[in-house]
């Protein structure tokens, strides 16, 4: 609705994580870092972990971009409570694999699929998003898939990426055997003031962005206050504003205007008998 009005290419602050739009904080970066490293390594658990929207999933994204010229097969899956025998098909899955077989064969079929693609030069990586919300069972089924070796050398490297709670469930007793095989780990912290003012200039100008609308040192401080440097609480916020700017024909967003859009998200997700009428009933 305001790409056009702005003149943008594309809406700068999309919730679905665009590679074109990765932002290299310090935080990022190192992050990004140790999955390359984890790459580079060919075997094990890279863990990465981070509070809700920081971030990891578009790193996961821009990894697969990055690697995509390399001989690799990389695959995702996104864990949302599943028990041991259905990640085992999930991955499956997230290879091309045919799900409709038992547990055992399904291993076996994963095990074959591994071992072509070592016979063809090609490295196998498996990327598990939201491994918070897996049970200990299921983690424990992902590192018996890391069992699959040829010529002593690992067919398959796992990724992890989770909430914090992750790094408190792989502490337990029963994730020794999975710590020990953990070869690097990060966790994603927010962005400071400078890196989220970064970050919106950094997304405002891959859409081609020419200052229009401007923003404001104060504006820029608003939002870091209100979003804490958490990239998808900057997106929702900044989409908004960009929303706001366009309905009122703004070519200015200061301190005043972020205000009073987050007013305007408060009392959205406000209790109905504690909403406030704008036009000055309540």
């Amino acid at each position: 609705m305001y790409e056009a009005f702005y003149r943008f290419q594309a809406k700068p602050f999309q919730l679905s994580p665009d590679p074109r739009f990765f932002f290299s904080s310090r935080g990022h970066r190192r992050a990004m870092a140790y999955l390359v490293y984890g790459v580079h390594q060919g075997e094990g658990f890279i863990v990465i972990t981070g509070e809700i929207g920081a971030g990891k999933t578009m790193l996961a994204n821009t990894l697969a971009r990055k690697m995509a010229s390399r001989n690799l097969v990389l695959a995702q899956v996104v864990s949302t409570s599943l028990e041991a025998d259905d990640i085992v098909r999930m991955v499956a899955a997230a290879f091309g694999l045919s799900q409709e077989s038992s547990k055992a064969v399904l291993l076996n079929r994963i095990e074959q699929f591994l071992l072509a693609c070592h016979r063809q030069g090609k490295r196998v990586l498996l990327v598990v998003d939201e491994a918070q919300n897996l049970p200990a069972r299921s983690v424990e089924e992902l590192r018996m898939l890391s069992n699959f070796v040829c010529a002593d050398r690992p067919l398959l490297q796992t990724f992890l990426l989770g909430q914090p709670e992750f790094r408190k469930m792989l502490r337990s007793p029963e994730m020794e055997q999975l710590r020990q095989r953990v070869t690097a780990s990060c966790h994603l912290g927010p962005m400071d003031g400078a890196e989220t003012k970064a970050y919106i200039v950094h997304r405002l100008q891959t859409v081609g962005w020419c200052d229009d609308p401007s923003f404001s040192e104060d504006a820029f401080a608003a939002i870091h206050q209100h979003t804490g440097g958490i990239p998808r609480k900057i997106n929702v916020l900044c989409d908004r504003l960009l929303l706001m700017g366009r309905l009122d024909e703004k070519h200015a967003i200061t301190g005043k205007e972020v205000a009073e859009v987050i007013d305007e998200l408060n009392q959205e997700f406000a209790p109905a008998d504690l909403r406030v009428n704008h036009d000055g009933g309540a």
